[in-house]
């Protein structure tokens, strides 16, 4: 037996340290994998499914192997989870005595100049910047999500963190006590580096300031969630300028001028003028959230933009000729340069990037996206003579690693699929109701709650309702609400945290959500028994840099549905799917509620992509799964 299949063994050192712990050829089998791509510096793509443990299957040869690690994961949430749960059970079991560190962008660490600001700014609450003050002394990291007294979203944290744009660097008072710079030289002096993929991405691209000088020192790099890197690779590898970077500036240049330069009333002035440019080209926008392509926003609103640009231009010249006279003033004048700079590329269009702009009530982004990230990401992992290990639960479409390959530049990259262990074929059922309306067809939501009601009343509740649109999650919820047999739990209400405590606290709930609760959502037991799904989740066709990619696809004679549009729908769906079954005890019913399913031949690529399980039309077969009522536990 492989020596990483010992250590996963019925008698290694994990079953003789975590109670329950049981050997999984699956697990096993990744290990090994895991381990002679980091020996051979070779590039390997997982895909593990629920149950497997990958985790383990890549920490304990990371660990195990000697090298330098950097271990990448998709939210700051499972990045907090991996270094504070599962690294210490591995470097237990293993007796492994290397340096660990855990690094976030700069946005999460509290910074003492912006703290120090914001006790001066009316607008920001007193008591709160008197409690941050008194964490400020006993903490040890300065990682924001140590303080739960402000929740995450609070308004007062960008007050008082910092970004690549506003931060002073040496030129800071605050500098040699900075918890970023603390972070970053435990990350740089660590054998294993746990990270999030946004901040990979940006210092992948030299964006971020961050660890890219000591990128080239890691001998390996791991991945995990990894079916999110095609999606959000393509922002780090462009450009964006949001209302939000604008108005923080115009803020922070009001902060400056009162503190440094109260003799120079006209920075005030040119800073406002910047902001009446910003609120002026939000309201041309429209008052709809979008997201639309250049030509039908920003592209067509020359004299906004024009105004917008002339307002930085002004700011900067006025900001230069106070130039020295305060470390604040002087990154002030840093930063409108850098906007203004931004702004002018984001107006000169290029064929092999798509300009588009998104709204929300308040604000806007515009953005410069190149339509394909696989050259891109390809030339910078080439800098790097280091093994590439890419793992998620969802992966290959129909079997085949292609799709997400061929997005990032692989290559020849070795393919890996281990199947869930868990016995999907006796613990689940694959509900397909029979006369369904299409999903365009205005009667569909209401069909689908119809399908829901007898399984919610059979579970006792016990059920997420996924959408593929907030139009039909509200919809659906309008329609649940007048039945009142249930606690209801929709998403919007409260912060998804929150829902999902009250979800699996209560004895039967109902929850409905859109895409964040296809993923990244963990509710083992019987507590989640029913999973229902409106739609096969395809992109809308109208979204400006889906449509770039579909007509570039063409123009090489490619076949865009085939080629983008039903991977990309096969891989969200098989991550609403696994929600389902979380443990090897868990059973349930996921139910799809689209027809296209059975009437489309595309529709047996998604069935061949689902875990395997029984799958019936009857709705008596399902209420006799069920049985007579839902198991506790």
């Amino acid at each position: 037996m492989d020596a990483m299949a010992r250590l996963l063994s019925d008698d290694g050192p994990f079953a003789r340290r975590l109670p329950g712990f049981h050997a999984r050829p699956q697990q096993q089998a990744m290990a090994c994998a895991v381990a002679e791509a980091l020996a051979r510096r070779a590039t390997l793509v997982v895909e593990a499914g629920t149950g497997v443990g990958k985790t383990f299957a890549y920490l304990a040869p990371a660990l195990a192997g000697g090298g330098k690690v950097l271990v990448s994961t998709g939210t700051r949430h499972l990045q907090d989870q991996l270094y504070h749960k599962d690294l210490p059970v591995v470097r237990e079991a293993l007796g492994w005595g290397g340096r660990a560190a855990l690094l976030k962008g700069r946005a999460n660490y509290l910074c003492l100049h912006r703290l120090e600001a914001a006790g001066r700014d009316e607008d920001v609450n007193p008591g709160l910047v008197a409690a941050l003050r008194r964490w400020a002394r006993r903490t040890r990291t300065g990682d924001i999500a140590e303080f739960d007294p402000i929740p995450e979203r609070h308004p007062v944290w960008p007050r008082v963190t910092s970004t690549p744009e506003n931060c002073l660097g040496q030129a800071c008072a605050h500098f040699s006590a900075c918890w970023v710079v603390r972070a970053r030289r435990a990350a740089q002096e660590a054998d294993l580096v746990v990270v999030n993929h946004h901040l990979f991405l940006a210092d992948l691209a030299l964006r971020e300031g961050g660890f890219e000088d000591f990128l080239p020192s890691f001998d390996a790099f791991v991945l995990d969630e990894a079916h999110q890197l095609p999606e959000i690779a393509p922002a780090f590898f462009g450009g964006s300028l949001s209302s939000r970077q604008l108005q923080d500036l115009v803020r922070d240049v009001k902060t400056e001028q009162l503190q440094w330069a109260p003799d120079v009333p006209d920075l005030r002035v040119r800073a406002d003028r910047l902001k009446t440019a910003v609120l002026t080209l939000r309201e041309g926008l429209g008052a709809a959230a979008r997201r639309g392509g250049w030509n039908e926003g920003p592209g067509a609103l020359p004299e906004p933009l024009d105004a917008v640009e002339e307002a930085l231009r002004e700011l900067e010249a006025g900001l230069r000729s106070q130039r020295g006279r305060a470390p604040g003033l002087d990154a002030c004048a840093e930063r409108t340069a850098e906007f203004r700079c931004r702004l002018e590329l984001l107006r000169a269009p290029q064929d092999e990037a798509v300009h588009w702009f998104e709204t929300a009530p308040h604000g806007f982004v515009l953005h410069r996206t190149p339509v394909e990230v696989a050259d891109p990401f390809a030339g910078h992992r080439a800098r790097f003579r280091a093994a590439w290990v890419f793992t998620s639960a969802t992966l290959s479409v129909d079997g085949r690693f292609d799709h997400f390959a061929t997005a990032l530049g692989l290559g020849e990259a070795r393919g890996l699929q281990l199947d869930s262990p868990f016995d999907y074929a006796r613990n689940a059922l694959l509900y397909l109701p029979t006369g369904m309306p299409d999903p365009n067809d205005r009667r569909h939501t209401d069909a689908v709650v119809e399908v829901a009601l007898p399984l919610i009343r059979a579970w006792g509740g016990r059920t997420f309702l996924l959408f593929t649109s907030h139009r039909a999650l509200e919809r659906a919820a309008d329609r649940l609400r007048g039945y009142g047999e249930m606690p209801l739990l929709v998403q919007g209400a409260a912060p998804r945290r929150e829902l999902l405590e009250r979800f699996r606290e209560s004895s039967g709930a109902v929850l409905l959500g859109t895409s964040s609760f296809w993923e990244g959502v963990d509710v083992p037991g019987a507590a989640l028994s029913c999973v229902i799904i409106d739609r096969l989740p395809f992109g809308p066709p109208g979204d400006p840099v889906t449509r770039a990619r579909i007509e570039a696809l063409r123009r090489r004679g490619g076949n865009p549905f085939r080629e983008l549009q039903i991977p990309q729908a096969v891989i969200q769906l098989k991550q609403g799917v696994g929600r389902l079954i979380r443990g090897e005890r868990d059973r349930g019913v996921l139910v799809i509620c689209d027809p296209r399913l059975s009437t489309r031949p595309y529709g047996r690529v998604f069935l061949r992509s689902l875990p395997p399980m029984p799958v019936t039309r009857s709705l008596e077969a399902v209420l006799a799964f069920i049985g007579p009522g839902p198991e506790q536990g």
